[in-house]
């Protein structure tokens, strides 16, 4: 058996694997209760073959429409239809067909030809395992409903096992209106179907090799001449429709349909085979000279494969066709398990579990086959993820540890962003699989939730888990944790892939149908093919390498790839994975120190750090292996790469021609430059998946072959004291092939990176409308593709697809409505290189620097703002290396056009997905980025050229470069206006003004055409625009330099109103009155505005007339009601602010002041929670206009509120203060003002309106509401009810506040009444009536008092008790504090508790009140206007007989028992005193009471005590006036 070849890989159809399923259940014509019968029969005696894994894939028509289905063997009664096309992107929806019972491995799909001008319809064959056979009428795919049933008007349903002598059916086949059915017995049974009036008895006919009525249609006899059926494969042959019949003895029958004619009979005998059937038959087209292909599989019944056969029969047309066996056949011999082949005129394709075979049928003979290999997608899949290997992800744990060893933290970040991205490449990412995997990890997902996943919410979910599983204290753990998941991820993968048979295409595309996804072969490129054959295969490839000797060149080209594989294998796959790493991602580690990194360990082995690393994680006896074997395996490298070189360097006599071959060789690595016209343009579809997967796959072969011999190179250079190459060699590698190695790098880097890389998700805040005003682009037919933007499987490459342009007319093109080529997939990969890299055909070259500048451009369109800085990122790095900027810089601009580019990706990346310190630094590098690509030489025709595509229009005028700058630096300021980035415009805005002089001193008199515009206008719109930018960032004085700099006097002062807006916006209005900005020569404008702000008219406060003066007042007014008083910051209290922070005084007082009667005002309609917080704003207002009026001289102390505040009277004092502040007729009784009218007001008015607000505010914090509710309020009312919540000390304040003279004391009346009669328990007005509640200590308590106080009722009315205390307590207080206003206050006193309760006794110390104390005993009952003399008036005026006489008895008593040193006094003229006449009407009172025969003995005891005291005072009388009259004459 030949050697096998590699000669093409699978490339994975994107999107296959995300199919959404519609479900639709097939109804059974069998009774609901059969159903379990049947499936219990079918177990047992199946007359089908069992369900297994099948699928196929049919052409349906002219339409080049593919239907796909499959049958699994994990769900046996589901037929899965997906239907599409090569030019159409690969459906996101499918059909599953649920049928009652499961299925044979069979279905047939063709199109309805009688239906065929309603829509698209096609016709189903499907066949029970019990027997029954469907036919089914479909419609498209979107117009079926899931979880809905299959219509039975569309449906034929029929048992093929109507009798039951019938043998089981072994093989099935149809056709276009054809069932065919072959038996064990090795009969084979026609159905006609297709239409959908037929009945089941003109369904059924036989074909039979006898003759005559036997042929009949229905009859059932049965001629056992041959063995069971094996297969059955329906073929056309000049439109006849041929029955290839192979049976189980290995004899093949064809028949022909239509006549139902055997045409060819004959047994397939193979010598060397012994105890193998034939089981599988394949047959092929026919070619141009009339024969068929024909290949029989001979294997176990495990299927095991022994051998294919292949042979070709030859045919004749006449009048009828005859079919002849060509004697020449050819086996194969095989091993393993065959799943699926295929035939065609020159080649086989064998399907097998590893692999996908191919033998080209023209070249093979039996002493020589010529085999070629396919590999599958599992290969590349094992190699992504560190799979085919068991030390490549040890190894990228050892080399990461080694390379970031001084920053450890960065070794798990590294890694892991290694593995997430091979993990998420297209073609490896799968949903089935990866669910599956993260279900292990207990992730669940729902189909929805895993559908609307964004490539970054898959990579965050991710990291998540990983994070979660590792250990923090281990961060290497967490690289193992990866390992365990890629391993679990590969293996569900190969479970959900198995391959199921082939997609075979007309044009010679073969495809792969797997259980989960698609696949397409294509052929390798002819790099590819070198590097996978060996030297005695070289005559495979042949390509475009030019090499002079042949013979030799072509010796060394191949020991120059043995020792790039060498290298290769010592380092492992971990080395290229790591150093495309750091090319890609923001690395903390340079491609330059790794490649040095590698070769070091190439030169010595593990580094000291590596060592250390085995120790830490592995362990001393672990690690001293692992050194010995690599110490063992480096000395064996080293001996043999050494003995190579040196065997090398003689055979090809000197090392320049070694040098001169590798030279070629990167030439040939370089990507071709095609001269195929680009003028037709490719929509994205199938084919063009494939095309980008192609791409991508070709690109990581090419990255990894060369960065192979940059390796190589770099260690010839390195160990060039044991080679011994020479100097110029040296310098060579240095000079030529280094930089062409890293310019091949960069290109191959940048298609894989496009290939590769998914594309960015359209942002929340849409970024296209963002950039809509950029007009980057002009393609209209991309919109469509937004929706695709984001999705798993969209990458860069296939945004460029619009744009590249090819016109083959082959089926292969990428537009083509067919499936691709292997051959022609290569082709179109190199067209789209050469597109990508060097633009598009027929064009002058460009430098790679500028192309990527143009593909940036369009991925920007898309929103692609991360991969464009990526990408620019590659190319900066790639011109560092080549030591390129500065001649880049000073040539043609493009590097510019390189940093114009970066900016506008950094700027957009800065709005989404970062933290503020991460946003900052984006931003600062994107300013940094537009003032480089500004300054820079060739600039101005740079980015002249490119203002069309990125917003920046030169418009006709921009001739000059320095207007050209100014021009820019304004698009800049917009551009990060637009996304709210105030601090870099606000740093554009002053490069512009500077610009402003630049070109006005450079252009002189031609400046203001250059311009467009006058230079004033300018600078005033870009002052206002840092004003706005500075006021954004909250740097006011900024913001206010910027204003005063400003020389457009009309946007100043909007600027001015902008400030004071924003400011009271932002809570930082105390920055406009605490002097922090001077505001100078804008003092009067900005009290304007803030009196605006208040909603003031103020326009005609400077005009005299009455009548102007009577507009602005009713203007104002109108306007003061729509003013909202409880903004916040409050306008008034601004105005208040600004005023006292400059002195003035008063008109900051009639600010205040108008505020606090607004609140008046207010206070009427608000809510009576609301009430309260707005009396003491009112207080506080009326305070603060006090305070601001005591600053002021006493003469000026006064506002007016009809104009202050909207005039300048504090410039200009009046000569005097007016002298009638309240106008007489204005008054009302009361003495107060009435509303309506104005009035100068002074302190005084100012401060009784503050203690009525005062008052008011206790009586709503006391929880009474007020009964006024207008704006008039009464002093009276108020001071009544402060009386009556016992808020005495307002109450009393208000009085001395409001009443004078003999007005206070007629008001202190009143209230002491008010207080005396709340003091009376049964007193009519008291708060607490009857006689059940006594003052305990204050009262004169009597025997009934006693016996109530001692009741059992006590303790339930102590609270009562108390709030009388209270009551008595403060009544003596506040008497005691206020008679000496009004002494006449304690006669009210007692006169009204008397009046109240005539029974009440008196307070002690009311009495004592009356009584004057001790001292004025010595006078008799005399004294001021409360003596004792009123206490016995009030006593008998109101029936108090017993306590006047005792008075009277006490007074006489005491005057009579004066000490002899006080006797004295009074023996004075007039000295006593004593009411005779009040003591005369008590002697009547009692008599009277005597002769009415009432209290007739305590009458007459009392007249009795009164009688004698009045006798001995007379008689004292008496001998006091002698006395006196004898010391008159004396």
């Amino acid at each position: 058996m030949a050697s096998r070849l590699l000669a093409g890989m699978e490339v994975p159809l994107i999107g296959t694997n995300d199919v959404k399923w519609i479900e639709v259940s097939v109804p059974s014509s069998s009774p609901p209760g059969a159903t379990a019968v049947v499936s219990s029969s079918v177990s047992s005696h199946p007359c089908t073959p069992l369900t297994k894994d099948a699928t196929s894939c049919h052409i349906v028509g002219d339409s080049s429409h593919y239907i796909i289905w499959r049958i699994h063997e994990s769900l046996p009664n589901v037929v899965e239809l997906v239907e599409t096309s090569a030019c159409n992107e690969f459906p996101r929806i499918g059909l599953r067909l649920i049928f009652p019972h499961a299925l044979s491995p069979f279905a047939f799909i063709c199109k309805d030809e009688v239906k065929s001008s309603v829509g698209n319809s096609y016709l189903l064959y499907a066949l029970e395992v019990s027997g029954v056979a469907y036919l089914l009428k479909l419609r498209k795919i979107c117009t079926y409903a899931s979880c809905s049933p299959f219509p039975r008007s569309d449906l034929i349903e029929f048992n093929v096992q109507t009798h039951p002598q019938v043998g089981a059916v072994t093989a099935v086949a149809a056709t276009v209106g054809c069932l065919v059915i072959g038996r064990q017995d090795g009969s084979i049974s026609c159905y006609r179907l297709g239409a959908f009036d037929q009945t089941p008895l003109d369904l059924m006919q036989e074909l039979r090799d006898d003759v005559g009525i036997g042929r009949i249609w229905g009859l059932m006899s049965r001629v056992r001449s041959t063995g069971a059926v094996q297969d059955l494969i329906i073929s056309e042959v000049h439109g006849r429709k041929l029955l290839f019949v192979l049976h189980s003895d290995g004899s093949l029958r064809v028949w022909d349909l239509l006549s139902r004619v055997r045409l060819f009979n004959h047994t397939i005998t193979i010598p060397t085979l012994t105890g193998d059937s034939a089981t599988k038959l394949r047959v092929g087209d026919v070619d141009n000279t009339s024969l068929i292909s024909v290949a029989i599989l001979y294997s176990t019944m495990e299927l095991d494969a022994k051998l294919v056969a292949t042979f070709k029969l030859s045919f004749t047309m006449g009048e009828k066709i005859n079919l002849s066996l060509d004697p020449s056949i050819t086996t194969i011999p095989l091993e393993g398990r065959i799943i699926d082949f295929v035939i065609s005129s020159k080649k086989l394709w064998i399907l097998k579990d590893d692999a996908l075979m191919l033998y080209d049928l023209v070249h093979t003979s039996d002493s020589k086959e010529e085999v070629y290999s396919y590999a599958l997608q599992d290969i590349f899949l094992a190699d992504q993820l560190f799979q085919d290997v068991e030390d490549s992800s040890d190894d990228l744990i050892w080399f990461s540890h080694s390379l970031i060893s001084s920053l450890k933290d960065q070794v798990v970040p590294f890694v892991s962003s290694i593995f997430l991205r091979r993990l998420l490449y297209p073609g490896v990412l799968q949903g089935v699989a990866l669910r599956e995997t993260m279900q292990e990890y207990n992730k669940h997902w729902t189909d929805s939730e895993f559908q609307s996943l964004t490539v970054d919410d898959l990579k965050k979910e991710i990291l998540y888990l990983i994070e979660s599983e590792a250990v923090a204290e281990y961060p290497m753990s967490v690289i193992y944790c990866w390992k365990n998941l890629c391993t679990r991820y590969f293996h569900y993968w190969c479970k959900n892939n198995k391959p199921y048979g082939f997609l075979v295409n007309s044009t010679g595309a073969v495809g792969l149908i797997r259980k989960n996804s698609i696949s397409i072969f294509r052929r390798l490129e002819d790099i590819e093919l070198l590097i996978n054959v060996s030297g005695e295969q070289s005559d495979f490839v042949s390509s475009g390498l030019d090499l002079p000797d042949d013979n030799l060149d072509r010796e060394v080209l191949f020991e120059v790839l043995r020792f790039s594989s060498s290298i290769r294998q010592q380092l492992g796959k971990a080395a290229v994975a790591i150093y495309y790493e750091s090319l890609v991602s923001a690395s903390t580690i340079s491609s330059e120190e790794i490649v040095a990194f590698l070769l070091k360990i190439l030169e010595t082995g593990d580094s000291s750090s590596m060592k250390a690393a085995h120790i830490s994680q592995l362990g001393a006896n672990r690690s001293w292996g692992k050194k010995l074997a690599d110490h063992k395996k480096q000395r064996q490298f080293s001996i043999d790469m050494l003995l190579s070189l040196h065997a090398l360097c003689n055979k090809a006599t000197t090392g320049g021609r070694v040098l001169d071959v590798i030279e070629n060789y990167l030439k040939f690595l370089v990507p071709r430059k095609t001269m195929d016209r680009l003028d037709s343009e490719a929509s994205f579809g199938i084919n063009t998946s494939i095309l980008v997967q192609a791409t991508s796959q070709v690109a990581k072969v090419m990255f990894e072959s060369t960065f192979d011999i940059l390796l190589l190179l770099g260690y010839l250079m390195n160990t060039n004291g044991q080679v011994l190459m020479a100097h110029s060699d040296i310098s060579r590698i240095q000079l030529e092939l280094i930089p062409m190695i890293h310019e091949t790098l960069a290109e191959w880097l940048i298609l894989h990176f496009l290939g590769t890389t998914p594309s960015e998700s359209p942002a929340l805040e849409d970024f296209n409308s963002r950039l809509s005003s950029l007009h980057i682009g002009s393609h209209n037919d991309t919109n469509s593709w937004n929706e695709m933007l984001g999705t798993r499987d969209f990458t860069l490459a296939c945004i460029l697809m619009p744009n590249f342009r090819s016109s083959f007319e082959e089926h292969g093109n990428i537009s083509s409505r067919y499936f691709t080529s292997p051959e022609n997939i290569i082709s179109s990969m190199r067209n789209f290189c050469s597109w990508i890299i060097w633009g598009r055909t027929g064009e002058e070259k460009t430098s790679l620097f500028s192309r990527i500048s143009e593909l940036a451009l369009v991925l920007l369109r898309h929103g692609q703002c991360e991969a464009v800085e990526n990408l620019l990122a590659i190319i900066d790095a790639h011109s560092r290396k080549e030591k390129i900027s500065q001649s880049v810089q000073t040539t043609d601009g493009e590097w510019c056009m390189h940093f114009h580019l970066l900016g506008c990706c950094l700027l957009a990346r800065a709005q989404f997905g970062f933290q503020e310190i991460s946003k900052q630094r984006k931003v600062h590098e994107a300013v940094c980025c537009f003032f480089r690509a500004s300054c820079g030489q060739g600039a101005y025709r740079a980015l002249r050229d490119l203002s069309l595509q990125t917003g920046s229009h030169s418009g006709s005028g921009w001739d000059s470069a320095a207007a050209w700058k100014l021009h820019y630096y304004q698009w800049a300021m917009q551009t990060f206006e637009q996304y709210n980035l105030s601090e870099g415009a606000c740093q554009f805005a002053f490069a512009a003004l500077e610009q402003i002089d630049e070109a006005l001193r450079l252009c002189n008199d031609t400046a203001e055409d250059l311009l467009s515009e006058p230079a004033t206008v300018i600078r005033g719109r870009l002052w206002a625009n840092i004003f706005k930018f500075t006021l954004d960032q909250n740097h006011y004085y900024d913001a206010y330099c910027a204003i005063i700099s400003n020389p457009d006097e009309d946007s100043k002062y909007i600027c001015l109103r902008r400030l004071i807006i924003v400011l009271c916006e932002r809570g930082a209005s105390k920055t406009l009155c605490d002097g922090q900005l001077p505001f100078i020569g804008l003092t009067e404008k900005l009290r304007q505005e803030l009196v605006w702000k208040l909603g003031e008219c103020w326009a005609l406060y400077h005009l005299d007339p009455p009548s102007v003066a009577h507009v602005v007042h009713v203007c104002d007014m109108s306007k003061a009601e729509r003013s909202d008083s409880a903004a916040n910051p409050n306008p008034y209290r601004l105005l208040y602010a600004f005023e006292m922070h400059r002195n003035n005084f008063r008109r900051a007082a009639s600010y205040i002041y108008r505020y606090s009667d607004r609140l008046r005002t207010e206070a009427t309609s608000n809510a009576p929670q609301q009430i309260p917080s707005t009396l003491q704003e009112r207080l506080n207002a009326l305070s603060a206009a006090i305070n601001a009026l005591h600053l002021v001289h006493i003469a000026y102390s006064w506002i007016d509120p009809q104009i202050e505040g909207y005039s300048c009277l504090d410039e200009h004092h009046p000569s005097k203060r007016p002298r009638n502040f309240v106008d007489k007729s204005s008054m009302d009784n009361n003495g107060f003002q009435a509303q309506g009218l104005q009035c100068y007001i002074d302190i005084e008015k100012i401060e009784r309106e503050f203690l009525l607000t005062s008052a008011q505010y206790l009586l709503w914090q006391a929880n009474m509401k007020s009964p006024f509710t207008g704006n008039q309020v009464l002093p009276l009312d108020v001071v009544d009810m402060l009386v009556l919540t016992d808020l005495y000390d307002m109450a009393f304040t208000l009085l001395l506040k409001f009443w004078k003279g003999s007005g206070l004391k007629r008001e202190l009346e009143r209230v002491f009444v008010a207080m005396s009669k709340k003091c009376c328990p049964n007193g009519v007005g008291s708060p607490y009536r009857g006689n059940d509640i006594r003052t305990h200590g204050l009262l004169l308590a009597s025997s009934e008092d006693e016996t109530f106080i001692q009741s059992p009722f006590h303790t339930c009315h102590s609270t009562h008790q108390l709030r009388v205390l209270s009551q008595w307590e403060a009544l003596e207080v506040y008497l005691e504090k206020y008679k000496k206003l009004h002494p006449r206050l304690p006669v009210i006193v007692a006169e009204t508790l008397l009046e109240t309760d005539p029974q009440i006794e008196l307070p002690l110390w009311l009495v004592h009140m009356f009584k004057g104390g001790r001292t004025a005993v010595c006078w008799g009952m005399t004294g001021q206007e409360a003596d004792p003399a009123s206490l016995l008036r009030l006593y008998v005026d109101y029936g108090r007989y017993a306590e006047a006489t005792n008075l009277v008895l006490e007074f006489i008593e005491s005057l009579a028992s004066l000490r002899p040193a006080d006797i004295i006094k009074r023996k004075k003229i007039s000295a006593v005193w004593f009411p005779y006449t009040v003591v005369e009407r008590l002697w009547c009172h009692l008599e009277e009471l005597s002769n009415a025969g009432q209290m007739n003995d305590q009458c007459d005891k009392l007249k009795k005590l009164l009688h004698g005291a009045l006798l001995n005072h007379l008689t004292l009388m008496k001998v006091d006036s002698h006395d006196a009259q004898g010391s008159a004459l004396c």
